[in-house]
């Protein structure tokens, strides 16, 4: 077929068929502006690890914001997701899926968070919706609903802007039409600056009723915005840090005045997203940086450069300064800046009629005193800010600083409060004071600073303490504390204050570490040595490395505390990434127990039979001279009564003779077998009481015909002795002497200060009323011979968490060889140098922090097939598999170096996608640092 011209070719529009009603009938409208959405779809599998595409729809337009959660259709299934961006187009070529719904408006991930969680994803080679399952609490509708109700105003039709939530959703609930908006002086009170608005008085007309003569308007706060991290975005992992080398800047210093690599600001941490070889707390090498006077691990928010130790100066945090409260989340918030302060612009003899004039302009405005912040509702407490000067006006003396007794402490609070980065390891010194009251205190210093703050322990009974520190330093709506027992009803309560910027202090368990706290200044942890701040769900994270990365990544500060010092911890000071605080050992001499090793020769020598018996002489003296005084404390390793037991006449351990509780039923064959043994269960057995029969620890039946399978004797005796035999011992040598126990059946926080046996188990110590007479810690070889690579760090940590608890100067008995390093750091207080030596030896045998660690375990097929398949890096290091139980399952570790963990943690997650795409059977946990290597 031939055209005489090109006139006679038609348009493809002509030839093209036309759209068939049926096709577009029913197809979603796209929302206006970025109708395409970014969900990380709730999907365990490693190698659906990305973001998905999906279509907005105009209907959903105003509440799919980024942050919310939202159901979506998946491999034909509803799931659940977050929607973390909004984009215009979509790389994807195909038909998009709509959202199916928006389940809450609540704007519940944050971008600091979302990319938190995709760096520890990485780090730990981890999936994101494994860490956000961590990190976002789950929903409860009743105690959200209760937060907008807080939130809406009594009175008038506007509602307050809350963060976290969208205008729409505030809208909806409040009743307020869309085109209406939200009121600007809807429930805010007028103060200097702000228009005069109907409903509202004037501070001007309360100030001349209060005969207050006027004051000037305060200036507009310059605001920070933090680095907002794009969700899904390469975060890069840990690099060796450059030759950085400290220099002369002066604790308390800004910044130094030069910023090259060799006078930089050790340990200075970005506001962006670090570069390949920026410090990073997983980058720091032994030996990497040379101490000097540089200021505390200071960080800037300026980019980073490969290699160097980011120079810059330090700025002040992305809080508001001049808030009217420190630490609130509305900046220029009601309670004026210059309300009761000293020093800026007020003169010296300000009246309090004033400050409480001003307050009751607050408490009276148009609308709600819980509109904004809930700092506003209550009065600062009063502080000494650094200097020595009082911080309230009325106040005659402030009461002296825990920070006093560090020479660096002064520097690392002044760092806080003028919105700078500090990072530091912290030796706590003991006493009866306790630790809460100086993490308070640098809480309080950065809430100064219009920056939050973030800190974490171990467990409930350090909540507590903390807690208290908090609510007598901060005073009371300031701080929330966060832990599993709440429920979820109230945990999520005082979640959502935090995420809208109503809190801006957080102290909980290892959970808190994602809190979204508004312009983060400062995060700290607690004894980061205990197992506790090791997460048991994949991927597996540790609360002292989350914290180090949201440190680094946000220009925050951090604090890790202890009375021991971990070799984490160490390598972090000797590459140069954090500054040490340790006190003066005059001031830990004055403040440290007399140590008193049971192994002695002196004591050997009056007391010949203190080589076998559990509790010698020594230790008996200073039992009955501390309860003449005050309570006693006495540390047993093993909780229970008789928790291991033996033949007594050949000292073979006792196992259970009785066949299994259940077997797998067999097919019946042709042929008749052989007569096999019956299967025995061979669990430890124990003794729950004095007049109990023994019990199996595995299969839990009592065994009373138990016999000897050696030499058949039908008697038992004790191996390991616990904390309720102990208990029970000690009441009966001491009969006048109540007894109290602190374990697993009930953890006590405090006791009095009163005459009291306190047996107790590792980490559940009581905090005694004026610190403890006397203590003995006992069973020092069953802490020190356990099959642990950190057996000896935590030994150290646990004798000096418990001999921290007493008063100066008080007894304290151990037993153990004097030799040992344990108890040679335990007698000179001082658990730096064996940090140090620890970190010395496991860098010299290739163990973790010096190198990075990973393991395989699983079925033995698993692991060998996955060892085969993974892509290492080329300086890994494979050594194993070796069987970890009866089951069958074998464990494999991989060793590279610390450059090499990010390539490590890749492959690891490469193979295990590969693995999950085939439906592979048999699963391979992968665990990256663990802390049981051995």
């Amino acid at each position: 077929m031939s055209h005489s011209s090109d006139d006679a070719l038609l348009p493809l529009e002509a030839v093209r068929p036309a759209t068939s009603a049926k096709d577009t009938k029913g197809a979603p409208v796209p929302a206006p502006e970025d109708p395409v959405a970014r969900v990380a779809v709730d999907s365990p599998l490693p190698h659906l690890d990305r973001l998905f595409d999906y279509l907005i729809p105009a209907s959903l337009h105003e509440t799919a914001q980024p942050g919310v959660r939202v159901r979506v259709r998946f491999a034909g299934k509803l799931v659940d997701g977050f929607l973390l961006e909004r984009v215009a187009a979509s790389e994807h070529e195909g038909k998009l899926t709509p959202l199916e719904r928006v389940v809450s408006p609540e704007q519940v991930l944050t971008p600091e968070i979302a990319g938190l969680a995709r760096a520890v994803a990485d780090r730990y080679a981890g999936t994101l919706t494994d860490v956000l399952r961590l990190a976002v609490p789950p929903r409860h509708a009743k105690a959200e609903a209760e937060g907008l109700k807080e939130a809406e105003v009594s009175k008038g039709t506007g509602v307050p802007q809350v963060a976290g939530v969208s205008k729409a959703r505030i809208s909806k609930e409040a009743g307020v039409p869309k085109e209406a908006g939200v009121p600007k002086e809807a429930g805010v009170p007028q103060v200097a600056g702000v228009p005069e608005k109907a409903g509202v008085r004037k501070e001007a007309e309360v100030r001349k009723e209060a005969g207050l003569p006027d004051r000037p308007e305060p200036a507009t706060p310059q605001a920070t915005t933090p680095h907002a991290v794009t969700p899904g975005s390469a975060t890069p992992e840990s690099a060796v840090p450059g030759s950085a080398t400290p220099g002369s800047a002066t604790p308390g210093s800004a910044t130094p005045a030069s910023a090259t690599p060799g006078s930089a600001v050790s340990g200075e941490a970005t506001r962006e997203s670090a570069t390949p070889g920026s410090a990073t707390p997983e980058s720091a090498v032994p030996g990497a940086t040379t101490p000097g006077s540089a200021v505390l691990g200071e960080a800037t928010r300026e980019s980073a450069t490969p290699g160097s130790a980011t120079p810059g100066s330090g700025v002040p945090g992305s809080g508001v300064p001049g808030s009217g409260v420190p630490g609130s989340g509305v900046p220029g918030s009601a309670i004026p800046k210059a309300v009761g302060q000293v020093g800026e612009g007020k003169a010296a003899g300000a009246s309090q009629a004033e400050g409480s004039a001003l307050e009751r302009v607050v408490s009276s405005g148009a609308g709600s005193s819980e509109v904004g912040s809930t700092q506003a509702a209550s009065p600062e407490p009063s502080r000494k800010p650094a200097g020595g000067k009082a911080g309230r006006v009325g106040e005659v003396a402030a009461e002296a600083s825990a920070w006093d007794a560090y020479p660096a402490g002064a520097s690392f609070l002044g760092a806080l409060r003028d919105g700078r980065a500090p990072r530091a390891v912290w030796s706590a010194l003991p006493g009866a004071k306790g630790w809460a009251g100086a993490v308070a205190e640098a809480v309080r210093a950065t809430l100064d600073g219009g920056r939050g703050a973030v800190v974490v322990v171990p467990d409930g009974k350090d909540v507590a303490l903390a807690d208290a520190a908090f609510a007598r330093l901060l005073g009371p709506g300031r701080h929330v504390a966060l832990t599993a027992d709440l429920g979820p009803a109230e945990r999520y309560r005082r979640w959502l204050k935090v995420l809208r910027g109503q809190v801006r202090a957080v102290v909980g368990t290892r959970a808190a570490m994602f809190a979204p706290v508004t312009g983060l200044g400062l995060v700290a942890i607690w004894d980061d040595g205990d197992d506790l701040h090791a997460e048991r769900l994949a991927p597996y994270p540790h609360a002292r490395e989350v914290l180090g990365l949201r440190a680094h990544r946000a220009g925050a500060g951090m604090l890790i505390g202890g009375y021991a010092r971990t070799a984490e911890a160490t390598q972090l000071v000797a590459g140069g990434w954090a500054r040490p605080i340790v006190a003066a050992r005059t001031t830990i001499r004055s403040l440290a127990p007399r140590v008193h090793p049971a192994g002695e020769d002196a004591e050997l020598a009056k007391d010949q039979a203190a080589r076998q018996a559990r509790l010698p002489s020594i230790a008996w003296r200073a039992l009955r001279h501390g309860l003449e005084s005050g309570p006693v404390l006495v540390q047993v390793p093993r909780r229970g009564y008789l928790p291991s037991l033996a033949c007594q006449h050949c000292r073979t351990p006792a196992r259970c003779a009785l066949p299994p509780t259940k077997t797998a039923v067999r097919e019946p064959q042709a042929e008749v077998p052989l007569a096999e043994p019956a299967p025995l269960c061979h669990g430890p057995l124990a003794l729950r009481g004095g007049h109990a029969a023994p019990y199996c620890r595995w299969c839990g039946r009592v065994d009373a015909d138990w016999r000897c399978a050696s030499c058949g004797s039908p008697r038992l005796r004790a191996v390991v002795t616990g904390a309720r035999r102990t208990a029970e011992e000690l009441g009966r040598a001491f009969p006048s002497v109540p007894v109290r126990t602190s374990g697993r059946d009930g953890v006590l926080a405090t006791v009095p200060g009163t005459r009291a046996l306190v047996v107790s188990t590792p980490g559940a110590e009581p905090v005694a009323d004026g610190g403890y007479a006397a203590a003995v810690l006992l069973d020092g070889w069953a802490l020190l011979g356990r099959a642990d690579l950190r057996a000896g760090e935590e030994t150290v940590r646990r004798w000096m968490n418990a001999a921290a608890l007493l008063r100066p100067a008080a007894e304290l008995v151990v037993l153990g060889d004097a030799a040992l390093p344990a108890v040679q750091a335990l007698l000179r207080w001082d658990p730096v140098t064996h940090a140090e030596r620890e970190l010395g030896d496991r860098a010299e045998l290739g163990f973790p922090p010096a190198v990075r660690m990973a393991t395989l375990t699983g079925v033995a097929s698993a692991v060998r097939q996955m060892l085969d398949e993974v892509r290492l890096p080329a300086d890994a290091q494979v050594l194993g598999p070796v069987p970890v139980d009866e089951a069958g399952q074998e464990r494999a570790m991989i060793r590279v170096r610390r450059a090499g963990g990010a390539a490590l943690a890749a492959a690891l997650k490469g193979a295990s996608g590969v693995r999950a795409a085939r439906k592979t059977p048999d699963v391979v946990r992968v665990s990256v640092d663990p802390l049981d290597l051995i």
